[in-house]
């Protein structure tokens, strides 16, 4: 009897249950000085709660580089999602994803869309997970900054949209995770892919080091520049 009355104590007032929020800051930062001179900037910011059968998440990515006193780079992403579980390993997602840089294909770039995801594996070391469905772009380039070198179409698009994203993580021991997205939009006028890839080293139960490469491509750009633009970094990482 007193067993029974002590685990009883134990589960109701001792035992908390985890939190359903989670969130990481991070910051990234290099400086090079000798024949030319640049510094570059990099922060994120993302949150993810977690309850019964919802899921949100949401993130910011911000990228600053100048070269020799002057901007080069300057770029910021975000996305937001929200996914239902429909079953044990299937979900229903919607999704909006906004890209804003002066030296992408377009200035302003916002993409929605509503799908269906699964996922494949689901295990204390690994998950992936993949997503399809139709969606929405929004696309308008900045006619007051295009140059020779800028990767700009004129057109402002407005289209229908297929999206795809595969998403990836293995974590082959506790203090170290290992991970991969690759997401596709596709339409009339172009067909973009965002690859990342990152490794994240823990330091401690709050701080971990983590290197990441980031690579945009598109299937159109105007004649003499190259489809693929990316980005490597290394930050730091803290948990909440």
């Amino acid at each position: 009897m007193c067993s029974v009355l002590h685990a009883e104590e134990l589960t109701d007032t001792d035992i908390e249950s985890p939190s359903p929020f989670k969130s990481e800051v991070e910051f990234g930062y290099q400086a090079h000085s000798g024949n030319s001179d640049s510094e570059s900037l990099n922060a994120r910011l993302s949150g993810e709660y977690i309850k019964n059968r919802y899921r949100l998440t949401g993130e910011w990515k911000y990228y600053l580089l100048y070269k020799d006193g002057e901007e080069d780079k300057r770029q910021s992403t975000y996305d937001l999602q929200g996914d239902y579980k429909l079953g044990p390993k299937s979900y229903a997602y919607s999704s909006f994803s906004g890209y804003d840089s002066r030296y992408s294909a377009y200035f302003t770039d916002y993409t929605l869309s509503a799908g269906l995801g699964y996922q494949l594996m689901n295990t204390k070391y690994l998950l992936i997970e993949g997503e399809l469905g139709p969606g929405f772009r929004y696309q308008e380039p900045n006619l007051d900054e295009i140059d020779d070198d800028d990767i700009v179409f004129p057109e402002t698009v407005s289209e229908a949209i297929i999206r795809t994203n595969l998403a990836m993580t293995w974590k082959p021991i506790k203090t170290l995770a290992i991970s991969g997205n690759v997401t596709v939009v596709a339409g009339e006028s172009n067909t973009r892919t965002d690859t990342e890839i990152s490794v994240i080293n823990e330091i401690t139960n709050d701080i971990a080091l983590k290197l990441v490469h980031n690579r945009q491509y598109h299937d159109k750009v105007p004649d003499g520049l190259s489809n693929t633009d990316s980005v490597f970094s290394v930050n730091l990482l803290f948990l909440f």
